[in-house]
């Protein structure tokens, strides 16, 4: 029988996290909603204490635990929020944790984790991977019956995270038609799902995961938990290769729906987020807000929820974020360039092949006098994505022998 955590239980876990947040805000979006011709309120979860809402079901597991195993110490494996979550937790119930995170962590990440467990936690970093960080966790637990806080799929860890979804019900005074929740392992789109289903089933539910890594919706597809070969990681904080085998029955109960969204309609949210709204978000605190652009005829005219569901960006990732956004805008183009190996040839394609406002922002070449063209890489902003059919055009027009990167993945990831 499928487990489906109930509304009193949803209520009784608000009760607990009571002790430790607030409310996020629900806050009506005015240029969304013009944008879209809808009314888009976003719940604010990148505005949580250790800004994400990772806590909810991490603080939930470990408050609902027996005293002997808070005694035993707990232990949890993440990169990123959820260890976060587990770390305010344990300095918050006086609790001995082990946080295994792999040893590819960013500093910023380690530093957060500190700061939230204080002398409470100790980091473990080991291996590559999120993988041999949570095969080493268990290995541990077992080892030394302590307990393991799952990031996703454990019912506590579900029942807190659905109390997100019981806020934004207590928040709104008009009915939803749609919330729109990120998905990576599958613990917030379950609890949320589970709530309204029970209390206003006529609200859509609807899940976003990133391009690069659909583990829900092809689970959902093919009817049973599937694991993705390889995944982008890129939107770290749903990147994942597995959902949680109790959050995908519960999907697939209710008749999950989830749509895909390319990583860099997500970075120009994040951009816009950050340029128009003044709002912070790591790149997976995005995913919901970018699928109102494959909606828009669904949405139209209704009420609209979208979950920020965090905020924990290392600034050294704006410049991927940038270039990230304007490739998928069209805006970014690579190319490799066979320059004739004579006098003003590079002249040639500055006065000829770029328009007046195409800008070169890359551009890589070593002279070999023994050949008779001379291969450069070549990197060329348009302010326009219309501009691009016409560099083309002038290029062809001029003889320049060109290998256009963009559409070369493998070549693009080597060169860029």
């Amino acid at each position: 029988m499928t487990y489906i955590p109930s509304v009193p239980d949803i209520v009784q876990a608000k009760s607990i996290l009571n002790e430790i947040i607030e409310s996020t805000p629900l806050q009506l979006n005015r240029r969304l909603s013009e944008k879209y011709n809808a009314n888009i309120y976003l719940k604010r979860e990148d505005l949580q204490i250790v800004r994400s809402y990772k806590i909810r079901g991490a603080y939930h597991k470990m408050r609902t635990l027996e005293k002997a195993q808070l005694e035993a110490g707990i232990v949890c494996a993440s990169a990123g929020n959820h260890a976060q979550g587990v770390a305010y937790s344990c300095q918050i119930l006086g609790v001995k944790g082990l946080i295994y995170m792999p040893s590819t962590t960013p500093k910023q990440k380690l530093g957060q984790v500190r700061m939230f467990g204080k002398d409470n936690v100790e980091i473990v970093l080991t291996g590559d991977t999120y993988d041999d960080s949570y095969n080493a966790a268990m290995e541990d637990c077992i080892k030394n019956n302590k307990t393991f806080i799952h990031p996703f799929d454990d019912p506590k860890v579900i029942e807190g995270q659905a109390t997100v979804g019981l806020e934004i019900d207590q928040q709104m005074d008009e009915p939803i038609d749609f919330v729109y929740v990120p998905v990576g392992g599958g613990g917030l789109i379950a609890g949320i799902e589970s709530y309204f289903k029970q209390v206003h089933p006529e609200t859509q539910i609807i899940g976003v995961e990133p391009e690069g890594a659909p583990s829900m919706k092809k689970s959902l597809e093919e009817g049973k938990v599937i694991t993705l070969e390889s995944i982008d990681k890129f939107v770290d904080g749903a990147a994942v290769q597995r959902v949680g085998e109790i959050t995908f029955e519960i999907c697939k109960n209710y008749d999950g729906r989830v749509v895909v969204v390319p990583e860099g309609k997500i970075c120009t949210h994040i951009l816009e987020l950050y340029n128009l709204d003044a709002i912070v978000v790591e790149p997976a605190g995005a995913l919901s807000m970018a699928a109102l652009d494959c909606c828009i005829e669904d949405i139209k005219g209704k009420n609209v929820v979208c979950i920020l569901s965090g905020s924990n960006n290392d600034i050294t990732r704006t410049e991927e974020i940038k270039e990230r956004s304007m490739l998928y805008e069209g805006l970014k183009h690579y190319f490799i360039v066979r320059f004739p190996q004579r006098s003003g040839a590079l002249r040639d394609f500055v006065d000829k092949v770029l328009g007046l406002t195409d800008d070169i922002t890359l551009f890589e070449y070593q002279k070999k006098t023994s050949r008779e063209t001379g291969p450069a890489l070549i990197g060329v902003e348009l302010q326009k994505k219309e501009d691009f059919e016409g560099l083309q055009k002038r290029m062809k027009e001029n003889g320049f022998m060109v290998e256009y990167l963009n559409k070369k993945p493998d070549l693009f990831q080597y060169l860029i």
